[in-house]
């Protein structure tokens, strides 16, 4: 990511800087880079137009600025679900990641969230630094809690779709597109969501502790029964 580097700007300044990320995050998130101008993001922080260029060097290095702030945010829920969870056993350490990325994602107006939905489906370079600085590492925390419900190693496939399973629950249960349920907006319908995701997902994943049995062909103690030969053609004179 680019950054404005040197003496720290005066107060006048810093203030443009903040109310353009203010705004153009909003605008990001809502619209898409694509379709956001810079006359947009300075008309709605009441800048000068020549303001994202002072303070970002254009308007892809604003979108860097406003990703970055993003992936601070979501770095900082990480450490708090990771910090939640320490000396906890695996079910109370899955109940509380679902239940703290509930409470964060379902904020009224949560730009952070609409944008990574828009990165993911409409993908700009940024994409591949939130999945190494923060899709990555909190799958691989999952993973872990996951392998230990499981009993085995967190590169064992069962955990890899284990993973993906809880994460789509989490993501279909907040996605207002879907017609079948209402997204929570209390701390009370948000903690009763976690709770049902954590309860299914941990009934589900223990269920796949035992391998599932391999399939004979036959039966013990039984003989395969002769595979028949195709007839002859009878020889022509």
């Amino acid at each position: 990511m680019r950054g404005t580097k040197g003496a720290v700007p005066p107060p006048a300044d810093q203030d443009t800087r903040e109310r353009l990320l203010t705004e153009a995050a909003q605008l990001f998130a809502s619209r898409g880079l694509a379709r956001v101008t810079v006359r947009d993001i300075c008309r709605a922080a009441h800048a000068n137009v020549a303001a994202i260029n002072y303070h970002f060097h254009g308007k892809r290095g604003l979108y860097e600025a406003v990703v970055q702030s993003a992936i601070d945010s979501m770095q900082t829920t990480t450490a708090t679900i990771i910090e939640a969870g320490q000396g906890q056993p695996p079910e109370q350490r899955l109940t509380t990641f679902i239940a703290i990325f509930l409470q964060r994602v379902t904020v009224p107006d949560n730009w952070i969230h609409q944008l990574m939905v828009r990165e993911l489906n409409e993908p700009t370079p940024a994409l591949d630094l939130v999945v190494r600085q923060v899709m990555e590492p909190r799958m691989t925390y999952l993973g872990g809690v996951i392998a230990e419900l499981l009993g085995c190693r967190p590169d064992d496939p069962r955990v890899r779709r284990s993973v993906t399973s809880v994460q789509l629950q989490c993501l279909a249960a907040i996605d207002r597109r879907l017609p079948l349920h209402s997204v929570p907006t209390t701390p009370a319908a948000i903690a009763d969501l976690a709770d049902h995701i954590a309860r299914f997902s941990i009934g589900g994943i223990t269920g796949l502790r035992a391998p599932a049995p391999r399939r004979s062909p036959t039966r013990p103690g039984t003989r395969r029964a002769p595979r028949a030969r195709p007839a002859r053609r009878p020889l022509r004179p």
